[in-house]
């Protein structure tokens, strides 16, 4: 009998808005300086709450907002803090 595998999705486990933070949260933690993970942690977070409310609320097409949290985006800063405030998150600093 040979193995199925599906592929992993973090949508299917980003639930709550606690969640969805915290996996923000790790994902600055461990991105590389790139930008990639941190794309990637707002991308899956966008289509767990709904990719199209998120675009209207940011106040972006929804094709634009695909390209900006792709692997291959360069979203401008201004984008991402329109981001995440329609995700109903903040960006905050703390000393290391």
């Amino acid at each position: 009998m040979a193995e199925q595998f599906t592929r992993f999705d973090a949508v299917e486990f980003l639930k709550t808005p606690e969640e969805m933070a915290a996996y923000l949260d790790a994902c600055f933690e461990e991105d590389a300086g790139d930008g990639v993970l941190i794309r990637a942690a707002l991308n899956d977070i966008a289509r767990a709450k709904g990719m199209t409310q998120i675009a209207r609320d940011a106040g972006l097409g929804r094709e634009s907002l695909y390209k900006a949290l792709s692997s291959s985006g360069n979203p401008e800063f201004a984008t991402i803090m329109k981001v995440m405030k329609a995700l109903g998150l903040r960006l905050h600093a703390i000393a290391v």
